[in-house]
């Protein structure tokens, strides 16, 4: 598929209202250049930390005394882990990392003959539906913007690029988000919460391959991916999931920054959903509550800029970017997750409370400081040991 020069097509009409800014600088991101890509072949990121990381989710895991690291904790996150390794692990042998370096392959045929669409308007909110039917908590539809797309998908073989995966044609991008525990989310920093970011990617595997499966059973290609072939923050943004903030997330009326994302590239006729701008940015203008808890300093302070730590960032769009080597080698060390930032977010909330949906309409209101003020004693650490019935 040949896709637009760095150069060509900087700018959509919908950036404005989705925060996104393109500067002159922008090139598309390589994948090689990701910070768990890199942990594999370069150098500078690998170790003998990021190797025991990676080990860690098989057979490997060296449990270790503190509290959420015991054998039980690293059980049950490699379990929460293991619907995703099976399907990721499927074409090793062709270098294909599918669901990570690679999209993942059809299971089913494009039908023959494809179905009729009059309406795009009504086949995106049947794509909702079928999406929510087989567990997606959101769904969005955006156009497929060829900025976010990787230049290449990588070979897992020698860690080379290789062409990408995606076929010419595709025109719009389904974004899917899944909800991840918020009671293991708060005992983060631990492997036993790394059983949420596990268990998601093992359910979102399955969403995204199903849902795929009933746009080719309507005649109609669809290439289901998950940290794949694009760059998912900045499709979500402009499906209007959320926006993005300080700690690199995209926050959610719904769940805040708790999710997982995963896409869909398709040629089914759809409806576009547009970016829903809610105040955000004006929020994390104020806050700092994640770049004061990380225990590397990898968050930004300030405004967003332009600038970039090291290779693993996109260059040319003006945002808050963390340093992933410093966040990486910390998670390396902790041969799990580290989702802090995550934890202390003054969105992560149970929106299904009211106390916490009028927060909310605070923090997007210019009460925001005032709310900013109420959060200051919330985000601690819940220990591990209570989840598991306050065992020791």
């Amino acid at each position: 598929m040949i896709y637009p020069a760095n150069r060509d097509d900087l700018t959509r009409p919908s950036d404005a209202a989705a925060g996104i800014e393109v500067t002159d600088a922008f090139e598309r991101f390589s994948q090689r250049n990701d910070i768990f890509t890199r942990a594999m072949w370069d150098e500078q990121v690998k170790s003998k930390h990021s190797e025991r990381f990676f080990n860690s989710y098989r057979m490997d895991a060296t449990p270790r005394r503190g509290d959420g690291f015991s054998q039980r904790d690293f059980a049950l996150r490699n379990a929460a882990w293991l619907i995703s390794d099976v399907m990721t692990n499927r074409h090793a042998d062709q270098g294909r990392r599918e669901g990570f370096q690679a999209a993942i392959s059809d299971d089913t045929p494009v039908a023959p003959k494809a179905l009729e669409i009059d309406d795009p308007e009504k086949m995106s909110s049947e794509i909702k539906r079928v999406a929510a039917f087989f567990g997606a908590d959101l769904c969005g539809i955006t156009e497929l913007d060829a900025r976010w797309l990787y230049i290449a998908r990588v070979d897992t073989r020698d860690m080379s690029e290789a062409p990408s995966d995606l076929p010419e044609g595709m025109t719009s991008v389904i974004v899917l988000g899944h909800e991840m525990d918020k009671d293991l989310v708060a005992t983060y920093p631990s492997a036993l919460a790394g059983a949420a970011t596990g268990r998601e990617y093992s359910h979102e595997a399955s969403v995204v391959m199903q849902v795929a499966g009933y746009i080719r059973n309507l005649g109609y290609r669809a290439v289901p991916s998950m940290n794949d072939t694009a760059l998912v923050i900045p499709y979500a943004i402009k499906a209007g999931l959320g926006e993005y903030a300080r700690n690199q997330m995209v926050i959610t009326p719904d769940f805040g920054p708790r999710l997982r994302f995963s896409k869909i590239f398709t040629d089914l006729p759809l409806a576009h959903d547009l970016p829903r701008p809610l105040g955000v940015r004006a929020f994390c203008d104020i806050c700092t509550k994640c770049a004061d808890a990380c225990p590397v300093k990898a968050l930004p302070y300030g405004p967003p800029s332009t600038e970039t730590a090291n290779v693993s960032a996109i260059k040319g769009v003006r945002k808050w970017t963390s340093d992933a080597e410093k966040c990486f080698s910390f998670w390396a060390k902790l041969s799990t997750d580290c989702a802090i930032c995550m934890r202390v977010c003054p969105f992560n909330r149970d929106y299904s409370r009211l106390r916490d949906r009028l927060w909310l309409k605070l923090a997007l209101s210019p009460l925001r400081r005032f709310a900013l003020w109420l959060d200051r004693k919330r985000g601690g650490r819940v220990k591990p040991s209570a989840w598991w019935g306050g065992e020791d």
